[in-house]
């Protein structure tokens, strides 16, 4: 199995097992993975009735027989309803959140979780094959380890764990798809892949062979894990609320990295306005798990600490009334689903019921007493209003007992109402109304705020015209988009195989590699070796033996005697190549049609203690200074040579010293190309 994404504990330990794409646990196992096959299932069905209904449009428009015609458009009835009723029931997957909370989670309102988009199986083997085979001259046979991998990759993404291991591996895809997007499709080609996924919302499916699709859904996934991930917390421990903030920021930052990146989505569940809304619904969840971590240990009954939670309840519904109004905006109230929409609202009233509740509670049991700071309770209140009810103060209100009595009382009469309209707009939805969690807790919170009530009130409490006034949000607390660690995840090129992707890519075209028999010639090959992975062929004499077997200036040798080299260093390369006899070395070259791409910045010469410069000249070196600092001057280049009729080298190629001249100045020599065979680099 590929290393496709290595773990930090099985770094240098070999290749993982076949076990490492890890997938969700079983249908039979989980009421989630129980709503995903449904919810698969519900896709199909739609899909069926979209091709019928397709079909019977067609035949209506096409027939004129009146007789065709009246039973067509009874067909079609049949199939709208039809399709209704399973649009209906994929909403009801939507909603059906108490699968996805966790298992102690009795006393919280329950989150909206996204469910994951849904897929059809993509056979990779034959494009990807003959692509291979047409574009890197190699055979798509020795490949097909790579492409199972790639699609047991692809499968096990379609039901990921619900923790870090499920969004790292959906990660670790999502940057293979950046490497097959290099690799397999170029801008001016159709690969004949075909994607298809359904929209989250209503299961109507888009198919595209455009890869852009699939990296597009599989973000929208991973933003829908996060959320799914976070709705599971305990949020009855400070621990499992700030990881349920956490997981929600970083459903935020998916979902706005696939807002900002593909900005053409055919989807409508990942469309920019869509996108937007569900922004702010996980946002304000997010907010509403930091509310709770707020007043899990309970809420110290001080009047400033009551009024600071107060306006912390209030920014909770102003917020949610926000995402509720996205929601009802055209076209997108016709998209999501209803119960989201409905549930988003009961939440917006719970939370203001809440605000007043505590802000009742402030003013009837907290009388001004001789301790108290006057100052510090007068702010706190002034700062709870927009403005101050008519004919009243803040000073006033706190030291006229029966003004603070009157006001709490209208703010637990708010309070009421909004309780009672939670309720009935829970009630009014089929969906919610099955939720027994969210209404047990509703009707909770309703008898608290009427018991309190109750106690307080008073027979001429009717005559009271005292309205309580909205009370303004506020909180230190800003829910912040976290960006998805899209770079934590290691993985390594399916297919590196095929060689360095900075050169090895679709968008370059290729020869076939050719075979070619290097042999030395004065004991020179007459060429210069240039970068590295894959190492390039440059500043080729054109009377050398190389140039006379095939070999081209800008070729680029990936096999030295069968030897695959693309990856091989330049080092590595010039090892290969030592030791030509006679008979001389095997390499195979391929050379690139689009010689205007750039080309290696990296070149060195072959040579004795030098940094890693690479020529095929003669060099002349001082042999006093350390391996780190000689320097050497390089002889004319033999395109800067003339050549005689006989085609001898030229003199720049000429590298052994005579003994003609006498002893050599001992300072400064001319080296044989294989007296540094010893060295860490040679020169041919």
């Amino acid at each position: 199995m590929t290393d496709t994404l290595i773990p930090g504990n099985m770094k240098g330990k070999g290749l993982p097992d076949k076990s490492y794409f890890r997938k969700g646990k079983s249908i039979a196992q989980t009421g989630r993975s129980k709503l995903q096959n449904q919810r698969a299932g519900l896709n199909n069905q739609i899909l069926k009735a979209m091709r019928m209904r397709a079909g019977a449009e067609n035949l209506l428009r096409a027939s004129t027989n009146n007789k065709v015609r009246e039973q067509v458009l009874l067909e079609l009835s049949y199939v709208n309803s039809n399709l209704q009723v399973l649009k209906e029931e994929l909403e009801r997957l939507n909603i059906s959140v108490e699968v996805y909370q966790h298992t102690e989670q009795t006393s919280s309102i329950p989150l909206i979780p996204l469910g994951l988009k849904e897929t059809k199986d993509v056979d990779f083997t034959t494009p990807f094959k003959d692509f291979i085979l047409e574009h890197y001259s190699e055979d798509g046979a020795d490949y097909e380890s790579e492409l199972a991998d790639l699609m047991d990759l692809r499968q096990a993404c379609r039901t990921p764990s619900r923790d870090e291991s499920g969004i790292d591996m959906l990660i670790s895809y999502f940057q293979q798809l950046g490497f097959l997007e290099n690799r397999f499709f170029p801008a001016s080609r159709n690969m004949g892949v075909l994607f298809t996924w359904y929209d989250s919302f209503t299961g109507v499916p888009v198919s595209q062979p455009n890869i852009y699709l699939e990296k597009a859904s599989i973000l929208f996934n991973i933003g829908a894990l996060y959320t799914q991930i976070g709705t599971r917390c305990n949020r009855q421990t400070k621990s499992g609320l700030e990881e349920a903030v956490t997981m929600f920021q970083k459903a935020a930052g998916a979902l706005s990295y696939l807002k900002e990146t593909f900005t053409h989505t055919p989807s409508y569940d990942m469309s920019p306005a869509m996108l937007g809304a569900l922004i702010k619904m996980l946002l304000a969840e997010a907010h509403e798990c930091h509310f709770e971590q707020t007043i899990l240990s309970g809420v110290h009954n001080e009047f400033c600490t009551l009024a600071k939670v107060a306006q912390e309840a209030a920014k909770v519904s102003e917020i949610h009334t926000q995402v509720y109004n996205a929601m009802n905006q055209a076209p997108i109230k016709e998209n999501v689903p209803y119960s989201w929409s409905v549930m988003v609202q009961v939440k917006a009233e719970h939370y203001k019921a809440l605000a007043h509740y505590f802000v009742a509670i402030v003013l009837i049991e907290h009388q001004l007493g001789r301790h108290d700071d006057e100052d510090r309770q007068e702010k706190a209140l002034s700062q709870l209003y927009d403005r101050i009810p008519e004919g009243l103060t803040a000073m006033n209100i706190l030291k006229d007992k029966q003004q603070r009595t009157e006001l709490g009382k209208a703010h637990l009469s708010k309070a009421l109402v909004c309780h009672e309209e939670a309720r009935r707009l829970a009630n009014l939805c089929s969906q919610l109304k099955q939720i027994d969690v969210l209404q047990d807790i509703l009707s909770a919170f309703h008898k608290r705020a009427l018991l309190k009530f109750t106690q307080h009130q008073k027979e001429d409490d009717f005559m009271s015209l005292l309205v309580a006034q909205e009370i303004l949000g506020k909180t230190d607390y800003k829910a912040e988009i976290i960006t998805p660690p899209i770079t934590r995840v290691k993985v390594i090129d399916l297919f590196q195989r095929l060689g360095p992707l900075s050169v090895f890519s679709a968008k370059q075209r290729w020869t076939a590699p050719r075979k070619v028999c290097l042999t030395l010639e004065d004991g020179d090959l007459g060429f210069v070796l240039k970068g590295d992975c894959p190492v390039q062929i440059t500043s080729l004499d054109p009377l050398c033996p190389a140039a006379g077997v095939g070999v081209k200036e800008g070729d680029y040798i990936v096999a030295v005697e069968d030897r695959d080299c693309k990856w091989c260093s330049i080092n590595e390369v010039m090892d290969m190549l030592r030791g030509i006899g006679e008979e001389g070395k095997e390499i195979k070259v391929t050379s690139i049609q689009d010689q205007t791409s750039s080309m290696h910045n990296k070149s060195a010469t072959y040579s004795a203690g030098m940094q890693k410069t690479y020529s095929l000249v003669c060099l002349n070196m001082d042999d006093d200074k350390s391996a780190k600092t000689q320097k050497a001057t390089k002889k004319l280049s033999f395109l800067s040579w003339g050549f005689r009729n006989n085609r001898q080298k030229a003199a720049s190629t000429i590298c052994l010293p005579t003994a003609s001249g006498g002893k050599p100045d001992s300072s400064k020599l001319f080296l044989s190309p294989y007296n540094t065979l010893a060295s860490d680099s040679a020169m041919y």
